[in-house]
């Protein structure tokens, strides 16, 4: 494996997207360091990369907390000069607008929207030293379409979207690729598959055709593909989404 004298942050380093993506870069020879507000469910994610031969260290953070952001950025730059922050808190729930409560709408706007702008300035404050880099935030169909039910979500999900476009006209002339990927179909974890089952039924959850569902690797495997490419070609937005989506 490629040792790199670089660093990468994944800012919401689940069990699924986040996780996938912490391990391509720890594949790719990139020091990892991920956070999440649960920072001791990060303990088999890094005794995994470390068994592959990768490089990961695990924060707990609370990516809405600016203070936490810049630290947990500072400590990934100390430990080797910083090439590219993820973002992907999801935040994703489903309340009818009359049950939507005040609380509920402005937590996952600060999860969903706000954390990613601290994210995103903190991550351009460090990356612009370097003179390049990359920012990536983890959108969702909610990003660009309001469905019933969704009014905090998709409310935090287009500005994060919107955050993004602004931040890749201003940065983007300074080498910093920013790019916002549309992830629009079911992640195949064992939550969504559940939600299936109480819809549809156990059995058509346990069988599903092949593929129908997204892969944590192969998204993974695209925001990878997105950091290597060429900055004349450089992408902004990416949709992504199996072969039998309707959309």
């Amino acid at each position: 494996m490629d040792q790199r004298n670089a660093s990468v942050a994944v800012i919401g380093a689940g069990n699924f997207i986040g996780a996938a993506i912490a391990k391509r870069f720890a594949a790719g020879g990139y020091h990892v360091h991920g956070g999440r507000r649960t920072g001791d469910k990060l303990a088999v994610l890094t005794d995994e990369i470390t068994a592959a031969g990768g490089r990961f260290t695990p924060h707990t953070l609370d990516a809405r907390e600016g203070d936490q952001v810049a630290a947990f950025l500072d400590a990934a730059d100390a430990s080797a000069p910083l090439e590219a922050v993820i973002f992907n808190v999801g935040a994703n729930v489903n309340f009818p607008i009359l049950e939507t409560t005040d609380r509920v709408f402005r937590k996952v706007w600060e999860m969903a929207c706000f954390a990613g702008f601290l994210s995103g300035r903190e991550a351009a404050r460090r990356l612009l030293v370097h003179g390049r880099g990359s920012i990536f935030f983890t959108g969702a169909t909610a990003s660009v379409r309001g469905g019933k039910g969704y009014a905090a979500f998709a409310s935090a999900k287009a500005g994060l979207r919107l955050l993004a476009q602004s931040m890749a006209r201003e940065l983007g002339p300074q080498n910093i690729h920013v790019a916002h990927l549309v992830i629009d179909a079911g992640v195949d974890t064992a939550f969504v598959r559940e939600r299936i089952a109480a819809m549809k039924g156990a059995e058509v959850a346990a069988n599903l055709p092949p593929d129908i569902l997204m892969n944590p690797e192969s998204i993974a495997e695209t925001y990878w593909q997105l950091h290597q490419q060429p900055r004349d070609a450089w992408t902004h937005e990416l949709d992504l989404r199996p072969y039998g989506e309707t959309w």
